[in-house]
Formats: C-alpha cells, structure tokens, sequence
C-alpha cells in the first residue's frame, strides 16, 4: 500500500509529529530508582561520576536506536521476528523475563509516588477506626493512582497519542522541577566539568556505580522502542526523525541524572536512604518551595512510570507469546493491568510491613539475569541480519558500542546472580 504523501514530507509535519518514542522512553526511565541512586551517588562522591552518566547513556541510546531501526525497518513484532529464527520459546522466555522486571519496578513506582505525597500529607493523622480496627487512608492512595491508570489504559482507542501527550507534560515537569532545584543549589562549575574527566579510585567504584548504570541504562526501555516508532506509525520515511527523536530521549535521560547528582553533591551531606529522605533534607536547604519543586518532579517521575514500566511488561509479554501487540488490542492492555495490580499490591505490602518483599526482588533479579543480555543479544543480531535491515544494517561504529553494551550487561548479570540471586536461592535448594 502506498505511503500518504506526509509521510514521505516529513519537513511538513509539525515538530511533535517527529518526536514521542524518545520521550515516552525518557519517563520510564526516569524513575524513583534512578532519582534516589543518582542522588546517592552524587552526596557520597560529589560530581566526580558524571562522566558514568555519560558513559551510561551512550550505551542507552546505542540500544534505543537499534531498537527504533528494528521497528522502522520491519514493520513486525520482535517477537515475530524472534520465532521465526529460533522458535517462540525464546520470544516467551524474553517476554516473561520483562514481565518480572516490569513488576518490580512497579512496585518502586508505587512507593515513589507513596513518598512524594507523604512528605506533605503523611504527617496528618488520617487514621479511621473500623470495626475496631485502625486504618490510615492515606496508605492506600496508591490504589487510586492504579485505579487512574487502569482507566486511562483502557479509556482511549489511540492509546499510544494519549500516552504521547501525557508523557510530554511529565517530561516539560521534571525538567523544570529539577533545573529548578539546581540553579538554587548552584554548584561549583569547576568541580562540574572536572566531573565528566574519567577518573578511577577504589572510593568511588563501590555498588553506587553500579547501581547508577543499572537505573541509566535500562535494556527493557530501550527494547521496547521497537514497539513505540511502529505505535507512532513511522516508517523508512521518517528513519531519520526515529534517530534524532532516540537522542532528544538520552539527552534529557542524562540532562536530568546529572541535574539529580550535582544538585545532591551541593546539598546533601548524608547519603538519603529513600526518595523520601532527600526530600526531607533538601527543606531547610531550599525551603518549603523548594522541597515542593522537588516532590512535583519526584511525582512526575514515578507517576509517568506507572503506564509506560507496565506497558512494557504487557505488550513484549503479549509479543512473546504470539497474541497481538499493537496498542489498539485488548490483550496486551489486559496483561498491562496484570503489571499494574501486581506493583501495587506488592507496594502494599511494603507500605504496610515496612518490610522488603524478598521473593518479588529474587524473582526480578533473576529474571534480570536472564533477561538483560538476551534481550541486547537479539537487538544486536536482528539489526544485523541483511535479510531483514536491508541496507539500513549496523555499521562498525554502532556494532563497536552495541557489543560493548552486551559485555557490560553481562558482566552486570554476572554479579548479580553471584551476589544477590544465588544467596537467595541457596537456602531454598538446601546448598550447601
């Protein structure tokens, strides 16, 4: 079928007609996690890991733009395109993979927007008495968030324009939010730009780095970007807005991440354990307006989360599994909502007990382990299949920087399946 003439005109399309993908990408990753890591790293170390920011986003935007050419070229599913190859096992084997990690970040997601409310409304006492029970309303304000997204997930037949629409208002209130904060912190600009010079001392590269390249560099996103570029409708004609549209998404990744760590390492002198923390230190630093500015973007943050951390579970679960995936299906929208509803009882739970949910955490850095390299492994090796890029297959530059995201996402698995999976899993097998 030929193209409309628009879309073979792109200079006529208005300029949000060639952006989206990137920034919808920008909100997931952008996330509770990354605010309290990034804010971690930057009261311990001060600026000295910017340049792990960078080093951390290349790798990002190098997935993100296979992925955007993967969806641009082909015009199918990756799960698709994955069976055909080898066999759907590995397609539902990468599908259920994101949906576990999906999960778990959800439930960060839910605690996220929990702090950023408890701030200001949490020190009020809500509690009710219930048949002689004592229940705090305000610990289950998370089950209206849920209930909101579920409806804007089913309450639009062009889901992905909506979600476009609303993750530009998230991205415009981070932006300001945390460039505010900044400019009132006002960092040394010396100590800044000494930030981005690489630098090694057995201080500073301790489990934080890790844990800033990990919330930074988040395969799942990236991957999904194949599914967003055919959402939005491009095509070849418009490859070249996919690719300038995946570098607005790093920019702003690595222009707010760095906004989080100076403006830590000017104002935080102890390391927050919570996103909750650093909003509480940075009242008598900022004042009241400025702990407020902060708490819109740490809201903006973990709210913009919810629908796009959950879509990603849902539709490459529904990929995988061979039932359809694009947004105007009811399955991948059902499977979102089963993403939802299990971080948010999840979060519950921790909001209640105050305890950390053990199994659910096991459970998605296994599927981490197992998932995160596949997942770069495929996108590496179907950019560079002729018989599907054609001449739009990875040149040596892009390959060189791909494989090195490959080795460090497993490197990164490695850890942490010696560390963190197989102590968990030890006691549960009976090794010894």
């Amino acid at each position: 079928m030929p193209k409309a003439v628009t879309s073979n005109e792109p200079s006529k399309r208005r300029w949000y007609d060639r952006i989206g993908p990137g920034l919808i990408t920008a909100c997931v990753v952008i996330g509770p996690g990354s605010i309290l890591t990034s804010s971690q790293v930057g009261a311990k170390h001060d600026y000295t890991l910017l340049w792990v920011i960078i080093t951390a986003v290349v790798f990002m935007l190098t997935y993100t733009t296979l992925a955007a050419k993967l969806g641009i070229v082909s015009q199918r599913p990756l799960g698709d395109l994955i069976a055909e190859r080898t066999g759907r096992w590995l397609a539902a084997l990468i599908g259920l993979g994101a949906f576990f990690i999906s999960a778990a970040y959800q439930f960060g997601n839910n605690l996220g927007v929990h702090s950023a409310l408890a701030v200001y409304v949490g020190n009020f006492d809500w509690s009710l008495s219930v048949a002689g029970t004592n229940i705090n309303p305000f610990n289950y304000l998370v089950v209206l968030f849920n209930a909101l997204s579920i409806t804007f997930l089913f309450g639009f037949a062009n889901l992905y324009k909506a979600l476009e629409r609303l993750m530009m208002t998230f991205v415009a209130l981070m932006l300001f939010s945390f460039a505010l904060n900044l400019y009132f912190a006002r960092p040394n600009p010396t100590g800044l730009l000494r930030g981005f010079i690489p630098s090694y001392s057995p201080e500073t590269w301790d489990l934080s780095l890790l844990g800033l390249v990990g919330t930074t560099f988040v395969i799942t996103a990236a991957y999904y970007q194949s599914y967003l570029v055919r959402q939005k409708g491009w095509g070849e004609a418009e490859m070249r807005s996919g690719l300038v549209d995946a570098r607005i998404g790093a920019v702003i990744i690595a222009l707010i991440t760095m906004m989080l760590m100076s403006t830590a390492a000017v104002l935080l002198k102890t390391v927050p354990t919570s996103v909750e923390d650093v909003a509480i230190s940075l009242k008598p630093l900022l004042g009241a307006g400025g702990q407020a500015v902060f708490c819109l973007g740490l809201f903006a943050a973990a709210y913009s989360s919810f629908l796009v951390n959950s879509m990603i579970g849902g539709f490459i679960l529904c990929d995988g599994l061979g039932l359809p995936s694009h947004s105007e299906a009811m399955a991948p929208r059902l499977f979102t909502a089963a993403v939802l509803l299990v971080g948010m009882f999840v979060g519950l739970y921790v909001i209640h007990t105050g305890a950390p949910p053990i199994p659910a955490i096991v459970a998605a850095q296994a599927a981490t382990v197992l998932a995160a390299p596949l997942m770069a492994g495929v996108l590496l090796w179907l950019t560079n299949c002729k018989s599907i890029m054609g001449e739009y297959r990875n040149g040596p530059i892009l390959n060189s920087l791909a494989i090195g995201g490959l080795v460090l996402l497993i490197l990164m698995a490695g850890r942490l399946a010696i560390y963190n999976v197989w102590p968990a899993l030890r006691p549960l097998i009976g090794a010894q």
